[in-house]
């Protein structure tokens, strides 16, 4: 598999789940350095979806991604550690910028 990195977006087979997590074959974006992602056998990535979102920033962020096959939001709640095997197929890239914003949503929500 090619190498994992930091703000790609990536296929990710999250079953199985529980609750209110995101389930299925679903597009995350990879939060987690590149230097992680090789040598930990893991990523941590957040979810996305398509459906346009009611919550707003911090729980969940509209990307400008002209990437994507869709019109896309990050779930930035749906915080999860995936092993590599359940990675897949490279989508696109989010800007520098946006990948910012997610962190910056991610720390309002856990705290610094």
């Amino acid at each position: 598999m090619a190498r994992i990195l930091r703000g790609e977006i990536r296929w990710a087979d999250l079953n199985p789940v529980r609750g209110n997590e995101q389930a299925g074959l679903r597009p995350v974006l990879i939060l987690s350095h590149d230097v992680f992602n090789e040598r930990s056998g893991t990523v941590i990535a957040v979810a996305l979806t398509s459906q346009p979102q009611r919550a707003e920033f911090p729980l969940t962020l509209e990307l400008q991604s002209r990437d994507l096959p869709k019109h896309s939001w990050v779930k930035i709640s749906q915080i999860r550690t995936l092993a590599i095997e359940r990675i897949g197929q490279r989508l696109g890239k989010v800007s520098l910028e946006e990948l910012a914003q997610v962190i910056d949503g991610l720390t309002e929500i856990i705290g610094p």
